[in-house]
């Protein structure tokens, strides 16, 4: 029998199988998802396989959704090529410029024992690194000192002083650290049932089939607001909800489509007594808070299933739920350094630095399977009366990517074609821009947004 390639449209479906596997749905619906369009980004890994296959999981939840509410389970069409470019950026802004993604002294520096990884888009990230290094916030005083440095000594270093750093390792090393160890034996999704509650007595419209649906989004940089912006794509309310001083100027205007934005501290009685009060309203909370942290706010998975029975609660971390990492810091880029895959790429390409993949695929594929998570937790609540908890990874997805190696011979995907976008002009805070045509249709929906991108903590923090 001939095995599926990477790069096919079987190869995709099987794909496709395996995460909506995980995430507990039903397998005769992966029959209805159709596949068009072609080419892969640039990479040892199946990243465009990966791409169509996580919305088509995300698209296979509002199909069952859909099914659940209205009898009947409408097709799954998937457009490879926007599915790859959603990965990216999926907006064009129109006479202005996004802000840079990344700080001035954010990247890979060699160290003496090969590459490690500083993320300091925060202030206090960069603070730490910089509180490690003694040194000045510029790139060549900063390579000068990691120069001197054994990779994992500074990745430990920089870590116990609050920041965020990761040392290249191979897949090899990976599969043999504590943590990976422990990341790789976790479900890619996690589901606990929850506290018992009536259906959804609201009526039901199969052109935004998640409209009414209220979703409480704790989530920063970068999979929960991806899954939050799917969310609100196909209907749901989102009121995302940041700390005071918070912001990611770099990715704003790309995440916060069709979302209201509010700030509470959390730190304080009255932000989580307010806190508090939208969550007993809400169908759903999504965040991606570090394992330990919601309990140090008194906010714990019972203190939150206590306050809204029947809630479907998904979370994402970095580097999994249980090892020694369970809760350290991290992003994409740093879990791709840790997991193997800047090795990987880089061995591959002969290159003389880390070759990560060329989106954060990592991100963007656990937002698109949070997003999943929190449709089937909707179906679990309207067929079984039960309220959910979802949790995945960027390690445990990174897992997943890197035991799919691309397939030779597609035609490349670099950057979007003006065809690509749609012709609606979006008028965000910053100015005019275009977005990307949806990759998903999903019977006769396909994502939509009322409300353009706009800045954080511009609506009150309330439903």
């Amino acid at each position: 029998m001939t095995q599926p390639q990477a790069g096919d449209e079987t190869h995709v479906l099987t794909m496709t199988q395996g995460l909506w596997n995980a995430l507990g749905g039903r397998p005769d619906l992966v029959e209805r998802v159709e596949v068009a369009g072609e080419g892969a980004l640039p990479s040892i890994f199946a990243v465009s396989d990966f791409a169509t296959a996580a919305i088509a999981v995300a698209g296979l939840a509002i199909a069952e959704w859909t099914g659940a509410r209205s009898g009947t389970s409408p097709a799954v069409r998937v457009n490879r090529r926007l599915a790859s470019l959603w990965f990216g950026f999926s907006i064009a802004p129109q006479g202005w410029a996004l802000p840079p993604a990344w700080d001035p002294v954010a990247g890979d520096y060699p160290c003496v024992d090969g590459w490690i990884r500083l993320h300091t888009n925060a202030p206090h990230h960069l603070k730490a690194a910089l509180g490690v290094l003694g040194t000045a916030p510029e790139r060549e005083a900063v390579a000068a000192v990691v120069a001197s440095w054994r990779g994992g000594e500074l990745e430990a270093a920089i870590v116990a002083n609050g920041g965020c750093a990761a040392a290249m390792r191979s897949q090899q090393d990976w599969a043999e650290h504590p943590q990976g160890r422990a990341v790789l034996a976790e479900p890619l999704m996690r589901m606990d049932r929850g506290s018992g509650a009536g259906p959804f007595a609201r009526d039901f419209d199969a052109a935004r089939p998640l409209n009414g649906i209220k979703v409480l989004d704790l989530t920063r940089v970068l999979a929960g607001p991806v899954a939050t912006r799917f969310l609100a794509g196909f209907g749901a309310e989102v009121l995302r909800i940041d700390p005071p001083s918070w912001d990611e100027p770099g990715v704003v205007p790309e995440v916060t489509l069709g979302k209201r934005c509010a700030r509470l501290d959390l730190k304080t009685d009255a932000g989580r007594k307010r806190f508090k009060a939208l969550l007993a309203e809400a169908d759903v909370l999504v965040h991606g808070y570090r394992s330990d942290a919601m309990e140090a706010l008194g906010l714990g998975a019972d203190v939150r299933a206590g306050i809204r029975p029947g809630l479907i609660d998904v979370s994402h971390d970095a580097y999994g739920w249980t090892g020694p990492w369970a809760t350290r810091r991290g992003f994409d880029s740093l879990v791709q350094m840790s997991c193997g895959i800047a090795a990987a790429g880089m061995a591959h390409a002969g290159a003389d630095r880390p070759v990560p993949l060329p989106v954060q695929a990592l991100d963007q594929g656990a937002g698109y399977l949070l997003a999943a998570a929190v449709v089937r937790g909707l179906t679990l609540r309207q067929t079984q009366l039960t309220g959910s908890r979802w949790r995945t990874s960027l390690a445990r997805a990174g897992g997943f990517v890197a035991a799919c190696r691309q397939a030779p011979g597609a035609a490349r995907i670099d950057k979007p074609d003006p065809s690509d976008y749609s012709d609606a002009i979006e008028l965000t805070e910053w100015g005019p821009a275009v977005r990307l045509k949806s990759p998903l249709r999903v019977g006769d929906a396909a994502m939509r947004w009322e409300r353009p991108a706009r800045r954080l903590g511009t609506s009150p923090a309330q439903w």
